[in-house]
């Protein structure tokens, strides 16, 4: 699937700019921005993701989403190497986060004693998700990590409201 590409702004652009938020949920919906290898970044792509998944009236995902997108955010700009783009993308059965690093290293899972102040960010991923993976890029260094929610169908979600 292609996916579009939005620079990054400093202002954010509104997700009405940058979304496809008046298409029925059928359509295919996607947004992306290169962010700069900054750690302050993540609380403002943190409210660009807020700010999209509820022009899409993704309500019941953003919490998780929000601490996805920026779990994985930061783990891209400490570990990755630029550039990082930060990608969402939404159709009728799921929801997918991605970001995208030009570094050659893969993430991996830690083991960790309880007084580990870091490390656990590929742990909450995996919990708040329904799916995650990561693709590597085979002709560049570089890797996509995504983490993948599916939707409940359209008479579920007219029915109970819906949820994970």
């Amino acid at each position: 699937m292609e996916h579009p590409h939005t620079p990054y702004d400093p202002q954010f652009p509104d997700a009405s700019q940058t979304s496809a938020d008046q298409r029925p949920m059928d359509d295919p919906r996607t947004v992306c921005w290169d962010l700069p290898h900054d750690l302050p970044i993540v609380g403002k792509a943190r409210a660009m993701v807020r700010e999209t998944l509820t022009a899409w009236a993704l309500h019941h995902l953003v919490d998780d989403a929000v601490l996805v997108a920026g779990e994985l955010l930061a783990n891209a700009i400490v570990h990755g190497e630029p550039v990082v783009r930060l990608s969402l993308w939404t159709n009728a059965d799921e929801f997918q986060v991605q970001v995208t690093d030009k570094g050659s290293g893969q993430p991996r899972h830690l083991t960790l004693d309880p007084e580990s102040l870091h490390g656990r960010g590929l742990t909450i991923v995996k919990a708040l998700a329904h799916d995650i993976g990561v693709t590597p890029h085979p002709d560049h260094p570089g890797k996509t990590i995504w983490a993948r929610w599916r939707l409940p169908s359209h008479d579920s979600r007219r029915v109970s409201g819906a949820g994970r």
